[in-house]
């Protein structure tokens, strides 16, 4: 194909906490050897550590100028300080508080500096319940929609359906949160995150059902950025369909839609969260030029 990877040059960083409501997470912040052309918090997909997004952090400070704030939900990752069965979070908690509180971070250590959201899967639903989105210059999101499981290709749609009827449920019912690490998933849940993730996943309008009582309403006017969304040709998990679906939740947002094809970068495969893996690296221009 002709391509090659993006050079990888390290960037300066340091580890930071986030005050949420009713928490406190780890973050860490990827700065570039000059002042930031922008800064970019980064919403994590659910079950991806942010140490998953190092390397592309990394790039996008040292290479392109734009300082990058990773962090971990409450009760997961670096943010956990019990054993995730004695957590009370939800996936909720994670979207509403936690995403917020780390923008709210971001806001206040780059005053008057262009901001960017980032989100992967679970890191692009809920920004309209931020105000700090509010005058935000540019969004990317990343394989995120509001995935219903009719949305799977068939032969997928059999897998997901007994991910959230089959044992799975059973297990984390029994042990008080879900063994990812032992069901393929590759981390731990916490109970609440799990059961509001399966819920919305078998529910038409995702967490429409939950608006004015779990969560607040949203606030579609604060995302007026330029948006873009991506969808990756071989994502099951959140099909091009659904990722299209989620531009009916910012209707403000100036957007603008980029489909990956594998086999145009000569990868064999990208999937749900292989475009920003550091083994693809040479996908990462198509994200952010």
């Amino acid at each position: 194909m002709g391509m090659s990877r993006p050079p990888l040059h390290p960037a300066g960083a340091e580890s930071l906490t986030i005050a949420a409501t009713g928490a406190t997470l780890a973050a860490r912040l990827f700065l570039p050897p000059g002042p930031p052309r922008a800064a970019a918090v980064l919403h994590g997909a659910t079950g991806v550590p942010m140490g998953f997004y190092r390397a592309f952090a990394e790039w996008l400070a040292a290479d392109r100028g734009v300082a990058v704030l990773t962090y971990d939900y409450r009760d997961f990752g670096a943010s956990a300080r019990a054993p995730t069965r004695a957590s009370r979070a939800t996936m909720a908690d994670w979207g509403f508080h936690d995403q917020g509180a780390a923008l709210q971070t971001l806001t206040r250590l780059f005053p008057g500096t262009p901001r960017w959201v980032i989100g992967q899967s679970l890191g692009g639903l809920f920004l309209a319940f931020h105000p700090e989105m509010a005058g935000v210059a540019r969004v990317i999101t990343v394989n995120s929609g509001p995935v219903h499981v009719t949305d799977h290709p068939h032969a997928f749609r059999a897998l997901a359906r007994v991910f959230w009827h089959g044992p799975h449920r059973a297990l984390t019912r029994a042990l008080g949160y879900h063994p990812g690490r032992h069901t393929g998933l590759g981390a731990d849940l916490p109970r609440g995150v799990w059961e509001d993730w399966r819920r919305w996943c078998l529910t038409p309008g995702f967490f429409l059902s939950d608006l004015g009582h779990r969560l607040p309403f949203p606030d579609p006017s604060r995302v007026t950025a330029e948006m873009r969304l991506v969808a990756t040709a071989d994502d099951h998990w959140v099909p091009t369909a659904a990722v299209w679906r989620l531009m009916r939740h910012y209707p403000e947002a100036v957007k603008c839609q980029l489909v990956l094809h594998p086999a145009a970068f000569g990868l064999a495969r990208l999937g749900h969260l292989g475009p920003l893996a550091r083994a693809n690296a040479l996908v990462w221009p198509a994200l952010v030029d």
